[in-house]
């Protein structure tokens, strides 16, 4: 958690500006379009990386569909996942978050910049309007970011489960599923160290609604994992789950 005080304290300055600019563009709607929005949010991310010392290799950009919406679906190692996909995505995109976290100073404002879903775990009818909402949304051309593991712990490059409900908004809007491998993004906030950290984004290869649409959730799921265990074995030559989870 080092690096992560450190962005705090190099930024202080910055932080009330950034939040009044956020808070002001969610208010004016009229004024900020969704791309301004954006762009105001990697800007953010842009002062934390460089406050951090972090530096992200992207790879598979030139893999994201280019006129529809879709779902990105990544492995999750901690904090900084969320913010190194939309440091590498040119498109606006959203993320689907954990309710109970979502809330604190300057992340509030971040998900509402984004116009990200907040996730209330247990509530099964708050679940099923997010996926309502979410799959009208990407049939009108959005692109959003979920965690089929649901959370994370000192996992690293290793992965946990995947749940199958979190494709539930592809198999309903019919539009591609994007695979995200996440490297050594744990180095970010979960390690103590505060020099320079490398992490990487790879977007794979999207699957065409075609390829999973007569599938079952839970083989999508075991699809799309082990796509990106596949990705992370051949950049890091190392098991990303253990052979008792191999699914």
């Amino acid at each position: 958690m080092l690096r992560f005080f450190m962005t705090i304290i190099l930024n202080l300055y910055y932080v009330p500006y950034a939040i009044h600019k956020m808070r002001y563009a969610v208010a004016h709607p009229e004024i900020y379009t969704e791309e301004r929005k954006y762009k105001i949010a990697r800007g953010i991310i842009k002062k934390i990386k460089d406050a951090g010392l972090i530096f992200t290799k992207v790879s598979g950009a030139e893999n994201l569909p280019k006129d529809t919406g879709y779902i990105m679906y990544p492995n999750h190692q901690g904090k900084y996942d969320a913010l190194g996909i939309i440091a590498t995505h040119k498109k606006p995109c959203a993320v689907v978050v954990d309710d109970a976290k979502s809330h604190m100073i300057v992340a509030n404002e971040f998900y509402n910049l984004t116009g990200s879903k907040r996730l209330v775990k247990g509530d099964l009818r708050q679940n099923a309007k997010l996926i309502f909402d979410m799959t009208n949304e990407v049939k009108n051309g959005r692109h959003f970011i979920i965690f089929p593991e649901g959370g994370y712990t000192n996992n690293k490059n290793r992965m946990c489960t995947f749940k199958p409900g979190c494709f539930k908004a592809s198999l309903q809007s019919k539009t591609p599923i994007v695979p995200v491998a996440l490297i050594d993004s744990y180095t970010v906030f979960n390690t103590f160290t505060i020099g320079p950290v490398f992490t990487q984004v790879h977007y794979l290869k999207p699957i065409p609604y075609e390829e999973y649409k007569d599938m079952k959730t839970p083989e999508i799921a075991a699809m799309v994992k082990e796509r990106i265990a596949e990705k992370i074995y051949e950049i890091k030559k190392v098991r990303p789950y253990p052979e008792e989870n191999h699914e």
